[in-house]
């Protein structure tokens, strides 16, 4: 019995996943502008997807989430910077 070879990505048949909701969250609690951008790759996913460009979508679920990760990371950076502001100024 022969098995199919193994695949490196989403089946044919299923788009990659868009990373709405993270792009959504971090957006909303970390970094507006980098989540803005993390929102507009992740709307591209499917209707990219939809229309045969499957490479594109593949890519603008990636870019999706990279600039989810750059959000949440500038977010809890300004966060850190936050707080040590605050302890230095006696919290005030």
């Amino acid at each position: 019995m022969a098995y199919p070879p193994p695949t490196a990505g989403p089946s044919p048949s299923a788009p990659p996943p868009n990373h709405l909701p993270w792009a959504i969250a971090t957006t909303i609690l970390c970094c507006l502008p980098a989540g803005i951008v993390s929102i507009v790759y992740a709307s591209q996913v499917n209707s990219k997807w939809m229309a045969g460009d499957h490479a594109g979508s593949i890519n603008a679920s990636n870019n999706a989430k990279t600039w989810a990760i750059v959000s949440a990371v500038l977010g809890v950076i300004v966060g850190v910077i936050y707080f040590f502001a605050a302890v230095a100024n006696g919290g005030s």
